[in-house]
């Protein structure tokens, strides 16, 4: 099978806790609710790609657990492939436990367990290698250690990195073996700060000539810019109610991509990761307002 983008990034289960209040050091708090639901921002994306028709797989791992179970069984309801998945006989998988109080106040503690233990020879290079994309999202250090060593490898396929603030912190000169080999990186406009120390205009200008194709920087509530070096577009955002801005920049990562694989050009592409940002953050969690693709009509 010939997949159009695979995601490779951190499997978690979100364990949502809604409290009276966040308990600082000493101080007690009661639990009003709880829910849990599949998360990972890499996830979140080809989640959002699937939903839009796009052939996706994944590469990451999970232990043989409820949490795991519940991340697999969930990219097979969303037609995702799950071939690419390693389960850990041992260990937990991943968990972010997030306390959010009535004002909208949060407190996240992560739990990364198996997530940080997948090395490259755990990995099928030939099922990496049959993507026309593979889309990054950040991992601890052997994780991204793998991450680096197995886009080495493939020299057919277009890297896309969405870097988050935990790769960005990195700087540059550990992100430049990934940088360099990236045809799209989607950083928000902090993380371009964050690893040039420049705004979005001259920050996104220096990451292309570290290598990379194209730079698509999120900028929230003031929409997008994105570049080739050759044509660059500010595109404003789409006019939607706020309900929850939750994993906003990852079906923003979504639209783009599905434009970069149905071929449009860099402005309708731009466009597209506006609108599939605007369809989710009209609604609560990462996942419930991806749009389909009948919607991109």
């Amino acid at each position: 099978m010939k997949f159009e983008v695979i995601g490779f990034g951190a499997l978690n289960v979100d364990k949502l806790f809604r409290v009276n209040r966040i308990a600082r050091e000493g101080e007690e708090g009661f639990i009003l609710s709880m829910s849990e639901s599949p998360g990972g921002s890499a996830a979140n994306t080809i989640v959002g790609l699937a939903r839009l028709g796009v052939r996706t797989g994944f590469i990451g791992k999970v232990s043989n657990d409820h949490e795991g179970q519940l991340l697999l069984n969930d990219f097979r309801r969303e037609s995702v492939d799950t071939d690419g998945i390693v389960i850990a006989d041992k260990g937990n998988s991943g968990i972010v436990s997030a306390f959010v109080d009535k004002c909208g106040e949060r407190a996240l503690y992560v739990h990364p367990s198996v997530n940080d233990t997948l090395k490259l020879d755990e990995i099928n290079i030939a099922y990496a290698a049959q993507t026309d994309y593979l889309h990054l999202t950040s991992m601890d250090e052997r994780p991204f250690q793998t991450q680096k060593k197995l886009i080495e490898e493939l020299h057919s396929v277009k890297v896309s990195l969405d870097p988050g603030e935990i790769y960005a912190r990195r700087g540059l000169v550990k992100l430049r073996p990934i940088i360099k080999l990236c045809f799209v990186l989607m950083p928000s406009e902090s993380e371009v700060k964050l690893m040039t120390g420049k705004g979005w205009r001259e920050g996104a200008k220096q990451l292309l000539n570290e290598g990379a194709r194209i730079v698509a920087v999120k900028r929230a509530e003031k929409g997008c810019y994105v570049t080739d070096g050759r044509e660059s577009h500010a595109v404003p955002p789409r006019k939607t109610k706020v309900v929850d801005t939750t994993g906003a920049g990852d079906a923003w990562n979504a639209g783009f991509l599905y434009g970069l694989v149905k071929k449009k050009d860099l402005y309708e592409c731009a466009r597209l990761g506006n609108f599939a940002a605007s369809k989710c953050i009209a609604e609560v969690g990462a996942r419930k307002g991806l749009p389909r693709v009948n919607e991109l009509e």
